[in-house]
């Protein structure tokens, strides 16, 4: 378990640092001066030159990129010397120093993403912060209704095989698949925000927090989340569907099966103590997948419910060259797969005795 573990952690640094490392001279080559995007119209060459020293946009490729992972690394060397970039200012690190060896120091602090473009210096940890946990409110309600319906459905088809009930789910299951999710987050919006809001009092748009009537306090607006929560689950949903159908009905022909039926089990008990957990493997790892994918950010789905999530955050750093959010948000994205993986691994062993962390 232990190997497992750490085997699983030098993994994830390796991923991450080929991550950085990627996304860092991706974004370097692109046309344009980083100076020039953070300054917009009003720059003038006192004003670059400046900006240009505070941030490191003055060194060399190689030097920029020791900096980008410098700021990230938890462990981090700094100049005493405040004029340079390295220097442990209060307000850009939070850090604990160990040591100092002559114009250099050595110190723990929190990974630091810089600054955005466009946010009057917020760091990108902040706008991070600010929208990821409404992205995971959303993803988990999501992910909760395909789970909960998709299982119970897929149960169902499978019981009922062949029957009208089966064909019914079946229909549901692969209109599901085949409707993008843009179209399903416009209709949803249009029908049961506009044409019916008179009875369902919903919205067309709106997130999860929203300012009071009188502009002063934000309060949690719960019913804002039920339109964009149904419109995200309704592709995983109709995924579990066939999985668990499929799966469950490979199941019921094991030899195990048989011999539960024949020691006079009944099938409530063979379905819920037998079949439904070692039909759950091909279900838990696709909705890993879609779990994973959701976190990365619903674009279509929280641009169009104008939900303030991390997918509308990276349209509109997108759209403004907000550099800084770009690297900051892909990063967290990687982060998010590589957790989220090791722990579908621990769940597999949950599921599966014979299965074993290796």
């Amino acid at each position: 378990m232990i190997s497992y573990f750490l085997n699983k952690i030098t993994y994830a640094g390796l991923t991450l640092f080929g991550v950085v490392t990627v996304i860092f001279f991706l974004f370097n080559v692109l046309p344009g001066d980083p100076a020039q995007m953070m300054l917009g119209q009003n720059e003038d060459s006192n004003q670059l030159a400046i900006v240009k020293q505070k941030y490191g946009f003055d060194k060399p490729l190689s030097t920029q990129y020791f900096y980008y992972l410098n700021d990230l690394s938890p462990v981090s060397f700094h100049s005493t010397n405040a004029n340079d970039y390295t220097f442990l200012q209060p307000n850009k690190y939070t850090a604990v120093t160990l040591f100092t060896i002559g114009k250099t120091s050595m110190a723990i602090k929190y990974p630091y993403l810089r600054e955005s473009f466009t946010k009057q210096g917020k760091k990108v940890s902040q706008v991070l912060a600010e929208t990821l946990p409404n992205t995971f409110v959303l993803a988990v309600s999501s992910i909760a209704i395909a789970m909960v319906l998709g299982i119970l459905l897929g149960i169902v088809s499978a019981l009922y095989k062949d029957t009208w009930l089966d064909k019914t789910i079946q229909i549901f299951s692969t209109f599901g698949m085949s409707v993008p999710s843009f179209f399903s987050a416009i209709l949803f919006a249009w029908f049961f925000g506009y044409v019916l809001h008179e009875y369902t009092h919903l919205e067309m748009t709106g997130s999860l927090y929203e300012l009071d009537d009188f502009g002063e306090a934000m309060h949690i607006k719960w019913k804002n989340l039920i339109l964009p929560a149904v419109v995200l689950g309704i592709r995983p949903l109709a995924v579990v569907i066939q999985l668990m159908r499929n799966s469950l009905l490979e199941v019921f022909n094991q030899d195990y099966i048989r011999t539960a039926r024949a020691k006079g089990l009944s099938e409530f008990q063979i379905i819920t103590r037998h079949a439904v957990k070692n039909a759950l493997n091909p279900v838990v790892t696709a909705v890993s997948g879609w779990f994973a994918s959701m976190l990365a950010g619903a674009v279509f789905v929280e641009y169009i419910f104008g939900w303030n999530g991390l997918g509308k955050e990276i349209v509109n750093a997108l759209n403004t060259l907000d550099l800084p959010v770009i690297m900051g948000a892909v990063l967290i994205i990687a982060l998010l797969f590589i957790i989220i993986n090791i722990f579908v691994d621990v769940i597999y062993v949950w599921l599966d005795p014979k299965v074993k962390l290796q």
